[in-house]
Parts: structure tokens; C-alpha cells; sequence
């Protein structure tokens, strides 16, 4: 009786662990990753050590908001937070005198002014927003084409010219369909499809181009003083670019960064600034010729998913 006992409960045992292999060969996954070949992370070294020259920061009260994503000071001369709950605070710059400003219902992640004093807004949800001084939000693009749909507008600049530049992180991953734009982040880097781009929008006529393609959640953007070259964060391969805002010929800037670079903004004497967001993960970088292994990865709950954690270094750029 006992032995009967034993081998049903073995069997039960085999047939979970069956399940589980399964489960983790086989069960469905939105992503396909694929191959790549990252460098040797350079660590924290260098033009890159660690510092204490933030610690003296002024910290700036957002009360019960959450994620302020992206700040400017605005032709006001008042401070913009986009914040996570999709509201725009506005605020004296040194954080007095709070109010939210708008609301999307999305959730803006850049934005920049433009020469009539709207806010340009990349809402990843939503798409590429103007804002009226009143507050008022209009849709000025979600797509690029018939059929051709913004999914994860991320950052934005506005040229001298009023030429609109943003970028679109991935055409794969949509936040409003994973999720959020953590996860669509997450699943698109772990991916490495490259569907990212820089997108520009004509006000004069209401067109949407594609100004670069192929890049790996192509983030933060930035416009060179002439107006001419375009500086694009390629967050999932640890780099910045330089591109023409005309032919698109693009060179890399900056390449093996020690973490993710997210937004770009432009500071004081013309200098931008660029944040990473998080150190590089060598879990992931391992990873990066295993595509299969990092689908089985996707395929974990997501307090196992790889990834990174700890700091959030900022560096400046020339």
C-alpha cells in the first residue's frame, strides 16, 4: 500500500516537473529576441568614476506625484514636470506654487515649447501632444502613415525652424498595450529588434517623417546648436548618436556607456546633459548572444527578469 502511495506521489512529482519544463520551453511570449555583441562593460572608470557632486542637490517637492520624467522651465518662466499619473505640474523654480497644468491621460515622458508658447509633448501613450497655454491638449500626430502608428512616443525637441523632432522607442512595444512603459521598455531591450526611430512632424503642413530607423529604444533627443544634428540616446545599446536632420547620416557619438543613457537636455551654456538611468546589468550583456535563453528569462515572473538596479549616475556631454 505504502509503495502504491510512494509511486503515485512520484508520479505527480514528474508530472509537475513536466509541466514546468514545459511551460518554460513553450508557453508563449510577446518578444523574439535576437543575437547581438555588446562590448566589455568599462565600469564606472575613468571619465566615468563615481562622485559625490550631486549629493548637494536641491531637492524640489512633488507631493504625492510620482516618476517626474522630464523638466523644463517654460517661456513663463515657470517649471513643467511630467509626472506618472499623466498630469503636467507647474511650479516657481524653486518648487513653490504647485498646480498641475494638464492632464493627457497618458503619460509624457518629453516635451519641449514651441515659438507660440504650446507645450510639445512625446506622450507614450497618446502620441506627439500640443498643449495651449490654457492647458488645452490636442493630438498633433499618432502616426506616420496609414497603418504606421507611433507606439511609444518618448522624446522630443523643437527646431528654431519649428520643426519637431521626437522619437518613437519601439514599434514593437507599445506601453498602452503592455502594460505601462516599464514593461514595453523592459521587452523591447531584452528583444534587441532595433525598431526605435527619430521621427520629425511639420507643423506647416501636419506631416510625419522618418528622419532614422534601427535603433535599439531610441530614447532622449537633443538639437545641436545650428539646428543641424540631432543627438539620440540608443538606450539598449548603451550609446548616443549624432544625426543629420536631413539625410539621416548618422555617426555615434558616444558608444559603450557604463549604463542605460535616458533623456537628454540641453543646460547652461549649450552644454547636454545626459542621464543613465541604470547601471549596465553583465547578466544582460552574458545574455546577448542567448536569445532563447532570454526568452526562457521572459517567461519568469518578473521579479526575476534581469534587471538593473542601484544607481542613477548622470554625466555631461560636450
Amino acid at each position: 500500500m505504502e509503495s502504491s502511495k510512494g509511486h503515485k506521489i512520484a508520479a505527480g512529482a514528474a508530472l509537475t516537473l513536466a509541466g514546468l519544463v514545459g511551460y518554460l520551453l513553450l508557453w508563449p511570449v510577446p518578444a523574439e529576441p535576437v543575437s547581438w555583441t555588446p562590448q566589455q562593460a568599462p565600469g564606472y572608470l575613468g571619465a566615468h568614476t563615481l562622485n559625490t557632486r550631486l549629493a548637494g542637490l536641491q531637492k524640489i517637492d512633488i507631493g504625492t506625484e510620482q516618476g517626474p520624467e522630464h523638466l523644463a522651465v517654460g517661456p513663463d518662466g515657470k517649471l513643467y514636470a511630467a509626472v506618472a499619473s499623466g498630469r503636467i505640474l507647474r511650479m516657481a523654480p524653486d518648487g513653490s506654487q504647485r498646480e498641475v497644468f494638464a492632464s493627457t491621460g497618458g503619460r509624457v515622458l518629453g516635451f519641449d515649447f514651441d515659438a507660440s508658447g504650446r507645450l510639445i509633448a512625446a506622450d507614450a501613450m497618446k502620441g506627439l501632444l500640443a498643449i495651449a497655454p490654457d492647458g488645452k491638449v490636442s493630438v498633433l500626430t499618432a502616426q506616420v502613415a496609414q497603418g504606421d502608428p507611433i507606439r511609444y512616443a518618448d522624446g522630443v525637441v523643437v527646431a528654431p525652424s519649428g520643426m519637431i523632432y521626437f522619437t518613437d522607442a519601439s514599434t514593437h512595444f507599445a506601453p498602452a498595450e503592455w502594460g505601462g512603459t516599464f514593461e514595453a521598455s523592459v521587452l523591447d531591450i531584452l528583444e534587441q529588434s532595433s525598431t526605435g526611430r527619430v521621427l520629425a512632424y511639420d507643423p506647416s503642413n501636419g506631416s510625419t517623417r522618418i528622419v532614422a530607423g534601427g535603433l535599439s529604444f531610441a530614447n532622449g533627443i537633443a538639437l545641436s546648436g545650428d539646428g543641424r544634428t540631432l543627438f539620440v540616446n540608443e538606450t539598449g545599446r548603451y550609446r548616443i548618436w549624432k544625426i543629420d536632420v536631413q539625410s539621416g547620416k548618422r555617426e555615434v557619438l558616444f558608444d559603450n556607456l557604463p549604463g542605460y543613457p535616458d533623456n537628454l537636455m540641453r543646460g547652461r551654456d549649450g552644454k547636454i546633459w545626459v542621464g543613465l538611468v541604470k547601471p549596465r546589468n553583465p547578466t544582460i550583456d552574458k545574455l546577448a548572444q542567448k536569445p532563447f535563453m532570454r526568452k526562457l528569462t521572459l517567461r519568469l515572473p518578473r521579479a526575476m527578469w534581469p534587471v538593473p538596479k542601484g544607481l542613477r549616475p548622470r554625466v555631461r556631454v560636450q
